[in-house]
């Protein structure tokens, strides 16, 4: 018989023609049937004894120990008189039970560590230290035990594969459709005519279940082929060596007789946890099954091609490696180099198949303790990120919109300090947040995209991304050919990847978020991972218990809401998530059930398609960066928490099969983990894992609990203006100074300008500017800052406790003490670091003579005001901390501080302007004004008064030449029309005087 030729031409044995007429069957695939073992009545019994076994071991051991021997330990510290006593009988029963106690406790870790790995679904349990025999019992009662409770399948979450081959010159498999559908599919006949190709698939496989299967031989060489899905259940290694070498945790000896050999389909095994069907195993010796474990020349009851293919295979038993693919880097795998489409971990971060993960901590170099912050935004530095960038923005709005009197009683000062659980997540958020790895990020995608759009290529399809040590990788659904530089080709044709130092290169470019849908799920071995939600090939399931799933569902809905990366979306709310609105109105949209879910897509999936259509566009990509840009290419990302019903559910089904081309992702929660139409599916577990077994992937989930969650919605409603009553009383500053005489500081620090210090020396020249730092960060928060605010401020990549400890003691050492021993530095009771009374800035002070100018004595007297605000205006010397080195005091970013400074001069000068003008001393209204535009030049209410108090003057010259600079001022957008107003009310005839004098 002639060899087989493995080119895609010619692997094809047969074809399946659906309604559509398109070619559906399977490559070098006979099908057969994966039987399941059914449970016997001596299975029953055996899991009964495993069960007693172990309630005996665990429970009565102990039970007895401690009813009838007691504890066997001294009660004191035994003295040389008692360790000189006779041994009596009853010592050396103690020193028999306390040597019981220690082999119970040494097998009752044994039973947790092989119940855990039996749980997961995945790895190999680890090793107790010493207990050789003592967990190999361990290992036998666990299994017996859940030999009746599951199997290894339903323990895990069903996701084999999230895509399948896109190979260009045939049409999707079977599997493909039956596992993704719609992938392919651009119309819903389409999608309904890969399912009636997967019911007559179904039939054949039945029909060969009927007919038998091959023979073995015990003990000769043996080997499996992958079978094709049946139903929902995908084959995977572990219920390989659990139907035929007994023990799922075998899986690991198929996995290195067969890794890196070339398949028939061309392509080659690289993870353990990525097979496909078609695809042949070598089994170890001792693997049993009869009609499913078939060898080369004994296996009648299948087709000649595939014995072929077996005889093929076996010439391979050299493991030798085929080329066609970059080497992994650091003793990797090949990534599968057949096309394949799935999520994995890249090269250099891959685990070992059957090694635990490491927990990743996303904070750099910190200590692991977290002083009482939320760990979950300590460990979510994108999601921090975002929501710390939204919530600047949000104050900010809300201060100029009290400036300008659109929502009174707030003007120029603080926003409310927020206490209690919003202040520590608050804190958290400023310790947490990577604003440089979202900068970076959303710069190297758009980058991405405007080198592709000058080459005239379309953008890939990315399913995922990966952060790895500051590189970026991202998954492509398909190979795309070779990337734009500095882009460079990763661990296969399927993976981009991107270096740090090259990402630093990139500047701002005008061009639409290419990937708005990725979103952050977790960690992996020190890898985050960024799920593309919009190019999924149908739905996301997520199991678990209705917390943790709500706590996922949260923190991808915030992330999506106030990401860097994205320039515009519609976010879809149903089940849960009412309250999380105040994030981001203008993206976030809560329905009520999934009726109105449905009704909503049905219109919208209608929409886009006939939009997409009219463009000429294949999908949301292809139109996403080029001249055609328009909203209707902004993702729409459905978020379902509510477990849907049979009908709803197929329902959302029939909509995802073609959500990917038109930018529509969906995420639903599942109690059952078993949801129609899912094409990749994830579990979270109540330890915070994230979990795809079948994919390999093990995350620390990204989470944001419901106390986080509302702390960090009160943070955002408390920062909006409307949130206030209007014409409330204003804000009291967090600090007000003495500022009689007798409210002299010991220290004072000039901060509205060129810093500088009064009342202390110099300290260390090398260490002089870090303690300057971190003296500002104090003097701008007299509330109190968290010592892990400090120290990331300072340190933003990480730093080390004992340094974090020897810097406070520097400053303390340097602060020094009152004149009554007090220290300058304190911890309150919450351990935020406090300055002293004493210790003072001129900001404090500009802040404490305004507030008693307006509020305070100044209210009852007009002197008084008069020299409050006159001295207030004094200080102003400059912009804030104006000879700032470079480098340095990055953390002002997340300050709204550079905003309230200006705003407080502009009203410190408004209501001095209003002082004199009481008594019609406009060149003294006019100097007022002078002085607080050089701090706040954009301030349109400071050029109104400087308008008004000149025509006050009867100058008409010197009016018009103000108008005049005005204009100059403007450039190309022209005057602001309530400006305009202004002149056409002062000055009628400005636009010909202006003409003639320009």
């Amino acid at each position: 018989m002639p060899r087989r030729r493995t080119s895609s031409s010619s692997s094809s044995t047969g074809s399946t023609t659906g309604a559509t007429g398109t070619t559906a069957a399977p490559r070098n695939r006979t099908p057969q049937p994966v039987r399941i073992r059914r449970r016997s009545f001596g299975d029953f019994v055996k899991a009964f004894f495993a069960f007693v076994a172990l309630a005996v071991l665990l429970v009565g051991v102990p039970g007895a120990l401690a009813t009838q021997i007691g504890w066997p330990l001294p009660n004191g510290v035994p003295s040389l008189d008692w360790l000189q006593q006779e041994i009596t009988v009853h010592t050396f029963l103690n020193i028999l039970t306390v040597i019981v106690w220690m082999a119970w406790a040494q097998f009752t870790a044994c039973v947790l560590v092989e119940m855990k790995a039996a749980l997961s679904g995945v790895g190999v349990p680890g090793r107790v230290p010493g207990a050789g025999p003592s967990q190999l019992l361990a290992r036998q009662l666990v299994a017996a035990l859940l030999l009746v409770g599951a199997t290894a399948a339903s323990l895990t979450p069903g996701l084999s594969q999230l895509g399948h081959s896109y190979d260009a010159n045939q049409k999707p498999t079977v599997a493909a459709a039956q596992a993704t559908p719609g992938l392919f599919a651009q119309q819903q006949d389409q999608a309904a005519g890969a399912a009636a190709a997967l019911a007559e698939q179904a039939s054949h496989a039945a029909a060969h279940a009927d007919a038998g299967g091959s023979t073995a031989k015990q003990g000769d060489t043996k080997y499996y082929r992958i079978q094709p899905p049946e139903g929902r259940h995908h084959d995977s290694l572990w219920e390989i060596a659990q139907r035929h070498l007994g023990d799922g945790r075998r899986y690991k000896e198929i996995f290195e007789l067969n890794k890196d050999r070339v398949q028939p389909d061309g392509s080659k095994l690289s993870e353990a946890s990525l097979i496909r069907p078609g695809w042949i195993m070598e089994m170890p010796g001792d693997a049993r099954g009869g009609e499913l474990v078939e060898m080369p020349d004994e296996a009648p009851n299948v087709s000649p091609d595939v014995q072929q293919q077996i005889s093929d295979y076996a010439q391979t038993g050299d493991h030798a490696q085929g080329g066609g693919g970059s080497g992994a880097q650091g003793g990797g795998h090949e990534h599968a180099g057949g096309g394949a489409t799935q999520v994995s971990v890249p090269d250099q971060q891959r685990p070992d198949p059957g090694t635990g993960h490491q927990q990743a901590t996303g904070i750099g170099a910190e200590s692991d303790s977290s002083f009482g912050l939320p760990e979950a935004l300590l460990t979510a530095p994108l999601l921090a990120a975002g929501l710390l960038g939204a919530l600047g923005r949000r104050r900010r709005q809300a201060l100029w919109q009290s400036a300008f009197g659109s929502i009174g009683g707030r003007r120029g000062m603080e926003p409310p300090t927020p206490s209690g659980d919003a202040q520590d997540v608050q804190d958290a958020l400023l310790v947490g947040a990577d604003p440089e790895g979202v900068r970076l990020l959303d710069r190297s995608l758009r980058g991405l995209a405007a080198s592709l759009a000058e080459e005239s290529r379309a953008l890939p399809v990315v399913y995922a991304a990966w952060l790895s040590n500051g590189d970026l990788h991202l998954q492509l659904a398909q190979p795309a050919g070779k990337p734009p530089a500095p882009w460079q080709q990763g661990q296969d044709q399927t993976f981009w990847m991107l270096s740090r130092t090259d990402a630093e290169r990139y500047e701002d470019v005008d061009t639409a978020a290419p990937y708005p849908g990725l979103v952050s799920l977790g960690t992996m071995d020190d890898s985050r991972l960024l799920l593309n939600l919009e190019a999924v090939p149908g739905i996301v399931s997520l199991s678990g218990r209705e917390a943790d799933r709500a706590a996922v569902f949260a923190s991808v809905a915030a992330e999506l809401a106030t990401n860097g990366w994205s320039d515009r979306m519609t976010i879809t709310l149903v089940g849960f998530g009412e309250d999380l609105t105040p994030l981001a109105p203008n993206r976030i949209r809560h329905l009520e059930d999934i009726e109105a879910l449905v009704e909503t897509m049905e219109a919208e999936t209608r929409q886009r398609r006939g939009a997409l259509g009219a463009a000429g566009h294949d999908s949301v990509l292809t139109g996403r960066t080029g001249p055609a840009q328009h909203t209707r290419w902004a993702p729409h990302l459905v978020l379902l928490a509510a477990q849907p019903s049979a009908e709803d559910a197929v329902k959302l089904a029939e909509l995802a099969a073609d959500a990917s081309r038109l930018g529509i992702g969906y995420l639903v929660g599942t109690e059952t983990g078993d949801l129609p139409g899912a094409a990749w599916e994830m579990e979270i577990t109540g330890q915070g894992k994230l979990l795809a077994p079948l994919l390999g992937l093990e995350l620390d989930a990204q989470l944001l609990p419901v106390a986080q969650q509302r702390a960090v919605v009160e943070l955002f409603v408390e920062a909006d203006p409307e949130s206030r009553p209007e014409g409330g009383p204003a804000n009291t500053p967090p600090f007000l100074v003495d500022i009689s005489e007798q409210g002299r500081p010991a220290v004072y620090a000039r901060l509205v300008g060129p810093y500088e210090i009064i009342g202390l020396d110099n300290p260390d020249g090398e260490r002089s500017a870090l303690l300057h730092e971190a003296l500002a960060l104090l003097l701008l928060h007299r509330e109190g800052v968290h010592p892990r605010v400090l120290s990331s401020a300072l340190w933003p990549r990480g730093v080390t406790d004992d340094v974090r400890e020897s810097l406070l003691e520097r400053l303390r050492a340097w602060l020094g003490t009152d004149t009554d021993g007090t220290p300058r530095l304190t911890t309150d009771s919450s351990g935020r670091l406090t300055l002293a009374k004493t210790v003072v800035s001129d900001l404090d002070v500009l802040r404490s003579l305004y507030h008693e100018a307006t509020q305070g004595k100044g209210v009852g007297s007009r002197a008084v005001r008069g020299r409050l605000l006159t001295d207030a205006l004094v200080l102003v010397r400059g912009p804030l901390l104006a000879d700032r080195p470079e480098g340095r005091y990055r953390w002002l970013t997340h300050e709204i501080v550079d905003a309230q400074l200006p705003l407080l001069v502009a009203d410190t000068g408004l209501a001095l302007c209003e002082f004199h003008m009481e008594k019609n001393r406009a060149e003294k209204a006019i100097e007022a004004l002078q002085a607080a535009l050089r701090t706040a030049p954009a301030d349109e209410r400071l050029w109104h008064e400087l308008l008004r108090a000149t025509h006050a003057t009867g100058d008409s010259d010197r009016l018009t030449a103000l108008a005049t600079d005005l204009i100059g001022r403007s450039g190309a957008r022209g005057l602001p029309p309530r400006t305009e107003a202004l002149l056409d009310e002062l000055l009628p005839a400005w636009r010909d005087a202006i003409a003639a004098v320009g």
